[in-house]
C-alpha cells in the first residue's frame, strides 16, 4: 500500500505522539509498504529521519514565533500587553495570530491541506493517517479533496480534553469525525462512542488502538546509578500545573526518610511551580533528592535504565494515560504509581503488572501508607522482568500490533 502519515511537532518538537507514529511508519515501510511523512515542524528543530520513509517537511516558523511571543497562552508570566507588543514586533507572527485567533483558519491547516492534496495527486495514496494531538493535521485531512481512505489516529482527546477548551467542542469533533473514514482511539476514549455518547453516530468507524510504546529499553550498560550507592526511585517525564504534580511523591519520601533511597525527577515542568517548592523537601532529604530538569531523550533513558523503582505520576483526568507508562513496563522494573483520583485510567494497566504499588493522594502519608511503601521498596526494589514478559502482558502496546491494525484499516473505507 501507499500510505501518508501527517505528523505535527510545531508546538512540541520532542512530543511523544509523533515519535510513536513515526516508529510505526518505519515498521510499515520495512514490511514493504510505500510510506510518506508530511512533517509539520517549527522551522527550528528538524524532525528526525525515518528509515525507509519519504519525508516532506513543511515549516511553520511563523506559528512558532507567535507561540513564543504569546507564551503559549499560559497564565502568569509576562503581562498580556507586553506579549501583544512582542507579537506586533514580529509581522509574520502577528499574521499567524490573526489567522489562528481572529479568522479561525491557521496557516497550518490551510497549508497542510494543500500539501496533502498535492502529494496525493503525485503519489496516489491508498490511505492517509493524521496523527493527533495536535489536531491541525486532522482537520486538514478531513477537508482535503483526496479519494484515499482518511484515518484519524487520536492518541489524546480533543473535545473531551479537560485541560483546555476545544474550539467548537463536541460539534467540531463530530464535524471532524464526519470527514474521516476511520477513527483510531485509545481505550480511555472509546466510551465517547457508546450509545447516547457524544460520538455515538461514528461508532462503526472507530477502532481501539492503544499507545505503541512498548519497545526494548536502553541498554543497562548505559544506566545512571547513584554516586552514593543508594537505590533510586526515578520519575521520567513532564510535570503540569494541577494535571500531573510532584507534591505527593515529595511528601511521601520526606515522611519515609529512608536513608538508602533517593528520589529523582528527570524532565521539565518545574517552571510551572514556585521556585522554592522543593526547598523543604531538599532540607529533609539532602542529596537524596535530585531534580535534573529537561534532558536529551538519550540521557533521560539512561536515568530510566538506572532506576531501581520507577515513579509514575497519575493525571488528574479520567481519559488520558501517559504513553510513558508502557516505556516503564518495557524496562521491566517495579513501578510506584501515585494516582490523583480513584478513577485513574492507569489503574487497570497496573493491575496487570506484577511489580506495582498504587497509592492514591487521598490516602495521605500516614504510618499505614508509609509501611506499604517501605515494604514495596524493600521487597521489589531492583527486581526486573524480561522484555518478553512485558510484551506478553501488553501485546496491544507493541508497534507490531499498531502496524497490524493500520494495515487492516488502511484498506477499508
Amino acid at each position: 500500500m501507499k500510505l501518508l502519515f501527517i505528523l505535527d511537532t510545531v508546538e512540541f518538537p520532542l512530543a511523544p505522539t509523533p515519535a510513536l507514529a513515526r516508529r510505526v511508519a518505519c515498521l510499515l515501510a520495512r514490511r514493504g509498504h510505500t510510506v510518506h511523512l508530511l512533517e509539520l515542524w517549527d522551522g527550528q528543530t528538524p524532525p528526525p529521519a525515518a528509515d525507509g520513509c519519504v519525508g516532506h517537511p513543511l515549516a511553520f516558523a511563523d506559528e512558532r514565533r507567535m507561540n513564543e511571543a504569546l507564551e503559549f497562552g499560559h497564565a502568569g508570566g509576562t503581562p498580556v500587553p507586553l506579549r501583544l507588543a512582542r507579537l506586533a514586533a514580529r509581522p509574520d507572527a502577528a499574521l499567524a495570530a490573526v489567522r489562528q485567533i481572529a479568522l479561525k483558519r491557521p496557516r497550518r491547516l490551510t497549508a497542510a491541506r494543500g500539501a496533502i492534496e498535492r502529494l496525493d495527486a503525485s503519489v496516489g495514496f491508498d490511505a492517509a493517517v493524521a496523527v493527533a494531538a495536535p489536531y491541525a493535521g486532522s482537520f486538514a485531512l478531513a477537508e482535503a479533496a483526496v479519494p484515499c481512505t482518511k484515518i484519524d489516529w487520536q492518541m489524546d482527546p480533543y473535545a473531551a480534553n479537560a485541560s483546555y477548551s476545544a474550539p467548537g467542542a463536541w460539534a467540531r469533533e463530530r464535524q471532524l469525525a464526519d470527514g474521516m473514514d476511520r477513527l483510531l482511539v485509545p481505550p480511555a476514549l472509546a466510551r465517547y462512542y457508546a450509545p447516547s455518547a457524544p460520538l455515538a453516530p461514528f461508532a462503526d468507524r472507530m477502532t481501539v488502538l492503544d499507545f505503541p510504546s512498548l519497545v526494548p529499553p536502553a541498554p543497562a550498560a548505559a544506566a545512571v546509578k547513584s554516586a552514593a550507592g543508594r537505590r533510586r526511585c526515578v520519575f521520567v517525564g513532564s510535570l503540569y500545573p494541577a494535571l500531573r504534580t510532584p507534591h505527593y511523591a515529595l511528601e511521601l519520601f520526606r515522611a519515609l526518610n529512608a536513608p538508602d533511597w533517593e528520589l529523582v525527577f528527570v524532565g521539565g515542568g518545574w517552571e510551572n511551580y514556585p521556585k522554592n517548592l522543593p526547598e523543604p523537601f531538599a532540607r529533609a532529604l539532602g542529596d537524596r533528592l535530585e531534580i535534573t530538569g529537561p534532558l536529551p531523550r538519550a540521557r533521560a533513558e539512561e536515568y530510566l535504565a538506572g532506576a531501581d523503582v520507577l515513579l509514575s505520576l497519575g493525571n488528574d483526568l479520567d481519559n488520558q494515560v501517559p504513553s510513558k507508562l508502557f516505556e516503564y513496563f518495557a524496562a521491566g522494573k517495579p513501578v510506584l504509581h501515585l494516582a490523583k483520583r480513584a478513577d485513574d485510567p492507569c489503574l487497570p494497566y497496573f493491575a496487570r503488572w506484577p511489580l506495582a504499588l498504587c497509592l492514591e493522594e487521598s490516602e495521605g502519608a500516614g504510618p499505614e501508607v508509609l509501611a506499604r511503601l517501605g515494604r514495596f521498596l524493600a521487597g521489589q526494589g531492583g527486581r526486573a522482568l524480561p522484555f518478553g514478559e512485558a510484551c506478553r502482558l501488553f501485546p496491544e502496546n507493541t508497534p507490531e500490533h499498531a502496524a497490524d491494525v493500520l494495515e487492516n484499516v488502511c484498506g477499508r473505507k
